[in-house]
């Protein structure tokens, strides 16, 4: 395989994880300014504090698709230890399955919030950024979460790993 494309399959498999790492350095270097200026100064400096609001949200809404393609969200399932593990699987396929449909809606439901917000776009006081745009994070998270869900489905699948989703004693 051409080196270009394992490079690309590389940041495939890792962009939540760089993406993460690049919005939370993001955030952490505007509230060590905003610290230090403070310090210093006795004032703040605004841009810093809502760039860094700005980051940590995107960073929360891909952290959740990186907890979903990793498959460590929360969950309750002491009850499913009572079923065989083909029940078990089944109710485990079904729970996501909602999840995802939850997911999808409620990507669509924002999305089309973003759009009105659009047509009437909302400046940010300080950096004078469309606030839409920044937005735009939470129908694109809730679509990559669910994409990640459904990729370790498939993915489980091809190496016929599916039973290991539910075999795991905690």
């Amino acid at each position: 395989m051409p080196k270009i494309l394992r490079l690309i399959g590389k940041f495939y498999d890792n962009f939540e994880e760089f993406f993460c790492a690049l919005t939370m350095g993001i955030m952490v270097a505007c509230l060590m300014v905003q610290v230090s200026v403070r310090w210093t100064t006795g004032s703040g400096m605004a841009w810093t504090e809502e760039l860094s609001r700005y980051a940590f949200v995107w960073t929360v809404f891909i952290g959740a698709a990186l907890v979903a393609k990793h498959g460590s969200h929360v969950r309750i399932s002491a009850q499913f230890f009572l079923l065989p593990i083909k029940a078990r699987l089944v109710c485990r396929f079904f729970t996501d399955l909602l999840w995802i449909a939850f997911n999808l809606y409620f990507a669509w439901l924002s999305w089309q919030v973003l759009q009105d917000g659009l047509l009437f776009p909302h400046y940010s006081p300080v950096l004078g950024i469309v606030r839409e745009y920044v937005e735009m994070i939470i129908p694109l998270g809730f679509v990559l979460m669910s994409w990640r869900i459904l990729e370790g489905y498939i993915r489980r699948w091809r190496q016929g790993t599916l039973k290991e989703l539910v075999e795991q004693v905690y």
